[in-house]
Parts: C-alpha cells; structure tokens; sequence
C-alpha cells in the first residue's frame, strides 16, 4: 500500500488496524479574496450558491487533508480513520479549516 487511506468511520473495510500511532492533524488559514468577494456579493443579491466560497472551501478541506495525509505517513501510519473537520474563524475574513483522525497502521483482513 502506497498511499494513506482515509475513512470517516473507526474501521476500513477488508482491513484491521494492528497498531494506533495517535491523533493527526491538517490544517489551513484561507483568506477571502476582494475579486470573489463582489461577486459572492453579487450572487448574494440574486440567491443560489456562492461557488467562489464553495471552490475557496473545497480547496482548503483538500489542502488540510494533504497536510495530515503528510503527517500520518511521518508517524508511520498506513491509514488514518475517524476523520473530521472543523472550521473556525480566525479573524475578520479569514478562516481555519483542520482535518483531524487517528492515525493508524492497517493490515489485510484474512
């Protein structure tokens, strides 16, 4: 196995966990951007989805990801599972977004 599997349940299918490393973190600071924020404004007028925000979002959720993927392999681990995400604001237009899980080192299921 290559690469880190990530599971949002405790447990990876086909697989048992043989040893638990500890918990593993990713994390980001965006800040919005003036250009997405008139248009977010303008779309805020007229209703439906801001898709700049959502593509801003998406973005950071794949970077923290990254980030603890990157972690978990320095630990050892082979998997992370449990994973979660938080989001706070870390002052006026710029918010943190973590990943967090467990990291984990997984073996084939017999």
């Amino acid at each position: 196995m290559d690469d880190v599997i990530l599971a949002t349940i405790e447990y990876i299918p086909g697989y048992r966990i043989v040893k638990v490393l500890g918990v593993v973190t990713g994390n980001t600071v965006r800040a919005r951007h003036i250009g997405r924020d008139i248009v977010a404004a303008l779309r805020n007028i007229v209703g439906g989805e801001i898709r700049e925000y959502s593509e801003l979002l998406e973005s950071a959720r794949s970077v923290a990801l990254e980030k603890l993927k990157e972690k978990a392999k320095k630990m050892g681990a082979n998997a992370v599972v449990g994973i979660r995400f938080s989001t706070s604001s870390v002052m006026a237009g710029a918010a943190e977004i973590l990943a967090y899980g467990t990291a984990v080192v997984v073996e084939k299921a017999e």
